[in-house]
């Protein structure tokens, strides 16, 4: 097989490796009787989109937010999603290394592509990598308070973690208006 060959078919393997991430569910809305919670795919979409519009807002480049917001949860492929009830239990795995094993077999420039990415993302050194922590952070509140308004009971704690765990003057602000706001306001005409 052409080296050409052989790159193509580790794309190829990767993408249906990321294709999972459509199918995990985010597990921790079990726990509160959320009987088909959003998958890592979906939350992701949205983080990507949150990411880059908290970093327009903070003055950080909105691309590299978006595209750091996009690789965040890849790993979950390996690990699934891990509920926060783990933690005493279980030792967090390292994303970057799940991250090194994901892409070993990709071509170089795709692999130091998605791994700078996932390290950038896991350094929190950038204001990109914080506006996509923030995204991270307030997807989830999203998501919280889109439950609650159908009738899932027992979210103020996934509330709570999101806003505390916030950074950004943006991401706070957001957050404090997702609060006051209706989750159908966007249909107001």
């Amino acid at each position: 097989m052409s080296d050409q060959t052989t790159d193509a078919a580790a794309v190829a393997a990767f993408g249906y490796e990321l294709g999972v991430l459509k199918r995990i569910r985010r597990s921790g809305w079990w726990h509160v009787g959320v009987r088909d919670p959003e998958s890592v795919g979906e939350h992701t979409a949205r983080v990507a989109q949150l990411a880059a519009l908290i970093a327009v807002a903070e003055g950080a480049d909105p691309a590299r937010a978006a595209f750091l917001g996009l690789w965040h949860d890849t790993q979950e492929t390996r690990t699934g999603d891990l509920p926060h009830t783990v933690k005493g239990y279980l030792t967090k795995p390292d994303p970057r290394h799940i991250t090194a094993d994901q892409t070993a077999d990709l071509p170089d420039t795709a692999r130091e592509l998605v791994r700078t990415a996932v390290d950038e993302y896991e350094a929190r050194d950038s204001p990109e990598a914080r506006c996509a922590a923030d995204a991270d952070k307030l997807e989830m509140l999203l998501q919280a308070v889109e439950y609650r308004d159908t009738g899932v009971q027992r979210v103020d704690g996934w509330i709570d973690s999101a806003r505390a765990g916030l950074t950004t003057a943006t991401g706070r602000r957001i957050a404090e208006a997702a609060l006051t706001v209706s989750s159908l306001a966007w249909r107001e005409r």
